[in-house]
């Protein structure tokens, strides 16, 4: 029977004329057998550069033997990761984003070149998770997505850290609120081990989107990388992708219009990263669904914000894992009719069958995640602007007041770098708005994570005292007052590109607004003055990909 599934790997396993590729496929230890089976493709993205990913070996180990039980042959290869924690605040996080791009293409590449039938991919860090879905999506062949897991929280001073702790820290040490050797300490104490970072960040983000999505098994994205379950969960992965392929059930046929509103549900009712905005326009482009800006806001506004999870607010990954996982948002939401029920999965049933299937006590999870009778905020976490500054729309996560009206004096710098360094010299003050231009997808290039200036702020108190705003965009770990995707971008001459020092900016969360306080024939006779600055960089992949991407507002994709 599975010889019949061999679908895209007859081309190169059957007739006289493929004996040479059947002769390389033997020297791998191919029998007669194996040639008559799927040939199912493993992504791994396991890598020895970040904790996220530095265990995906194993992960990929028990996929290989699902695959085998359910009667596919498993060729595993692998493709790139960039760590965003540990390039964080360099120039090493501008290849960040473009990781995933080159992630997408190179599994693409793969898969096509070794005419796979099925594909399983594995992701760990931020960029791993969207760029392995947009590869399938192209692909267009059954594929069950695997996330590596969750970190487990560190111990510092009796109670649980992360790495958002280690990156405010460093701005409270500035300001004189910790020691070098407390520093110290928390540095040594905060990630304990393998796996992703622990709160509601980007990683985790895009698991439980993908989860909701229908592109992983049910209750897989909360468990933590270290948990003896992620193994066994894997493995059932392997053997998911052989009835996928029986059943003729692709990517496309679950990433429909009601999938991507599912998703921006959960993501906006967790209170998940920015990121998931970027991510989910690309992989609807990928999909050729039709998303933009406005959905997001409308579904945030119908949405309530339900779940207490860092940064924000008390709790990561693994304790959401232990109330229940995914599911317990998910059947929250279901109940109070915010989701579509019969979206297809992965699992060939419906997110409802799914759901139901699951038992959970939900009143035991309701610290964590919070009925909608009794929601964090009445509207979802997101919040999308637009106004004189952001034509195009900037995108906030509400993490403070939902009512703040903030009108401040503009501090304006042209490089993450410049920003930071006023940052720790204390030369940012309460009423100001700190700028941040030329750090959008293709000004940087790559629109680095500004979370080493974030955190820094949130470090030295200054709450929603201060507003910070760029064309760049935010690590999941981001809180406090921060607007990031501002569009159009610096680069390409949108109205962030001629804010001047002392200007007023006001940031109006009720009104959806963000307004550089000038007239508008004093914007436009700025906007004819301004003059494209020269390339940072005119060789190598920053070049190529400054020439490629396209705006935050469209999920900063290539062109093709």
């Amino acid at each position: 029977m599975n010889s019949k599934l061999k679908h895209r790997s007859r081309e190169i396993t059957e007739g006289p004329e493929r004996a040479p590729a059947r002769a390389m496929l033997r020297a791998m230890g191919l029998t007669d057998e194996d040639l008559e089976k799927p040939f199912i493709g493993v992504a791994n993205t396991a890598s020895d550069i970040t904790p996220c990913n530095v265990h995906l070996d194993k992960v990929a180990a028990e996929v290989k033997k699902g695959v085998r039980e359910a009667g596919g042959v498993p060729f595993e290869f692998g493709t790139i990761t960039v760590s965003d924690g540990i390039s964080m605040g360099t120039e090493g996080m501008k290849a960040s984003l473009i990781s995933r791009e080159i992630i997408a293409d190179s599994i693409e590449c793969a898969s096509i070149g070794e005419r796979f039938d099925g594909l399983v991919t594995i992701a760990g860090c931020d960029k791993n998770l969207p760029g392995s879905v947009m590869a399938a999506i192209r692909l267009n062949i059954p594929t069950v997505f695997i996330y590596g897991g969750t970190i487990y929280p560190g111990k510092f001073e009796g109670h649980d850290v992360n790495i958002q702790d280690v990156f405010e820290a460093v701005g409270k040490f500035a300001r004189g609120k910790m020691t070098l050797a407390e520093l110290r300490a928390l540095e040594c104490s905060a990630c304990p081990g393998a796996g992703s970072c622990a709160g509601m960040f980007t990683a985790n983000t895009m698991a439980t989107v993908i989860e909701t999505l229908g592109m992983s098994l049910p209750g897989s994205a909360s468990i933590p990388a270290e948990d003896p379950r992620h193994l066994s969960t894997s493995r059932q992965a392997g053997k998911q992708v052989l009835f996928l392929l029986e059943k003729g059930i692709r990517p496309r046929d679950i990433l429909t219009k009601k999938a991507f509103e599912n998703a921006i549900t959960a993501d906006v009712a967790i209170g998940g990263s920015t990121n998931a905005v970027l991510h989910l326009l690309a992989l609807a482009k990928e999909a050729g669904i039709k998303l933009s800006l406005d959905d997001f806001e409308r579904i945030s506004r119908k949405t309530p914000h339900l779940g207490d999870m860092k940064p924000a607010g008390r709790f990561v990954m693994s304790d959401l894992d232990a109330k229940g996982g995914v599911p317990l948002l998910l059947k929250t939401l279901l109940e109070a009719g915010l989701l579509h029920g019969d979206a297809l999965t992965v699992t060939g049933k419906t997110l409802e069958e799914n759901l139901k299937a699951i038992r959970l006590d939900l009143e035991a999870g309701r610290d964590l995640v919070r009925s909608t009778k009794n929601p964090i905020h009445p509207e979802g976490a997101l919040v999308v602007l637009h106004g004189n500054l952001a034509p195009d729309g900037a995108v906030l996560k509400l993490t403070g007041s939902k009512d703040l009206v903030f009108n401040g004096t503009a501090r304006v710098f042209d490089s993450e770098e410049a920003a930071f360094k006023a940052v720790q010299d204390k030369k940012i003050k309460p009423g100001d708005v700190v700028v941040i231009r030329y750090e959008g997808p293709r000004g940087g290039p790559g629109m680095r994570e500004m979370l080493a200036v974030t955190a820094a702020i949130a470090g030295q108190g200054f709450g929603e005292k201060v507003v910070l705003l760029t064309d760049g965009r935010f690590s999941g770990a981001t809180r406090g007052a921060m607007v990031g995707h501002v569009s159009p971008e610096a680069e390409e001459g949108g109205p962030i590109a001629v804010v001047n020092e002392g200007d007023r900016i006001t940031l109006d969360l009720p009104g959806r607004k963000l307004t550089l306080e000038i007239s508008e024939k004093e914007l436009s006779q700025r906007l004819r003055a301004w003059i494209r600055p020269v390339p940072r960089y005119t060789t190598g992949i920053f070049a190529k990909y400054a020439r490629l991407f396209t705006s935050a507002s469209q999920g900063a994709v290539t062109t093709a």
